[in-house]
């Protein structure tokens, strides 16, 4: 019953941030326009399709793709939150945490830089997903220690991963053209402006791949949870399901960050929200997560467009709005816990 009220709610809000999404802006447009331009997007004739093409041109390629690109984004980033706090056995871990988005855009920058940019944005893409993939590997590897994740050396390796890939950064911006420069302060800044229906398809097919491959190992999460030891005597193979989920983790962070930036602690906030919902059982989780994700993406940018009018604010500095407080919350209630940080 609590599944269902959940995903009512979220579906409900999912809707609701869409039609909201579509309708405010610099351009006024009405309702029906909104389902006329959506039904005329998809190639089909209707009464209700906006008579001037400047309105539709905006819905179809400005609106629409932004709206799916904030949808998918989301989803990615939770489903990434929720599958790094299951591996590392900790609500505090998450893609930003520990260093995979800094690390991705480091990557990204690297490619504006090198000028792979002319090349196209599965170039980009690709130098992401390996920054990203890099200080995954770097935190987790550094983090273990006796056979088990430390908590606190992993924040500790999460912070010198930032501050390492935020010197690179630095230095990509002094060595990079201006033109370039400008690619990287967007990197930096998280935005979803400018949002083009072919970048959409690949977070797209990414983000369903990475979902889905994150649900069929949502058993073997819940085997991890009993603890690694009971684990690997129900035949669970906990390497190689870390090692995997961390190339998933890598992957949905890696391309969602090639295309709209750093959007921080989504990861963080939206799987927590959920556990304490809905329970830990990880298949449930993750797909919840994902809605959950889109649906704070969608809130967060449209807040980004409409809050100051006339201006759009980074949508990274908002979700650390948000997330910021919620993380000193969890550090604060999980040493209340433990009696200490360890």
């Amino acid at each position: 019953m609590k599944r269902l009220v959940v995903a009512l709610s979220l579906g409900a809000l999912l809707v609701a941030g869409i039609l909201t999404s579509a309708l405010l802006g610099q351009l006024p447009v009405q309702p029906s326009e909104v389902w006329g331009g959506f039904l005329r997007a998809i190639g089909l004739a209707n009464p209700w399709q906006p008579e001037d093409p400047v309105i539709q041109s905006a819905l179809q390629f400005v609106r629409f793709p932004r709206i799916v690109m904030a949808i998918v984004v989301g989803a990615a980033l939770a489903a990434a939150g929720a599958v790094m706090q299951a591996i590392f056995g900790n609500p505090l871990a998450e893609p930003g945490v520990v260093g995979v988005s800094s690390g991705a855009a480091l990557g990204a920058a690297t490619a504006i830089v090198l000028g792979l940019a002319a090349v196209g944005d599965f170039a980009i893409a690709l130098f992401a997903f390996t920054g990203g993939l890099l200080a995954t590997l770097l935190v987790y590897f550094v983090s273990r220690a006796n056979g088990r994740t430390e908590v606190v050396t992993l924040l500790l390796t999460g912070i010198a991963v930032n501050a390492f890939a935020g010197a690179g950064l630095a230095f990509a911006l002094f060595a990079a053209s201006t033109a370039s420069r400008e690619q990287i302060i967007f990197w930096q800044l998280g935005s979803l402006n400018g949002a083009l229906w072919n970048e959409v398809l690949v977070v797209l097919v990414v983000a369903v791949a990475g979902v889905v491959a994150s649900v069929v190992l949502g058993r073997r999460y819940d085997l991890l949870a009993l603890g690694e030891r009971n684990a690997r005597h129900l035949g669970l193979d906990v390497e190689r399901l870390r090692l995997l989920s961390i190339v998933i983790v890598a992957l949905l962070t890696g391309v969602a960050v090639a295309f709209v930036g750093i959007v921080a602690f989504v990861g963080l906030v939206v799987p927590h929200v959920m556990r304490m919902l809905l329970g830990p059982q990880h298949r449930a989780l993750i797909v919840f997560s994902a809605f959950g994700g889109a649906v704070l993406m969608l809130a967060a940018d449209l807040l980004a467009r409409t809050i100051v009018p006339g201006a759009e604010l980074p949508i990274g500095m908002l979700t650390s709005l948000v997330g910021g407080p919620f993380f000193f919350f969890l550090l604060w209630r999980q040493r209340r816990r433990s009696g200490g940080w360890a």
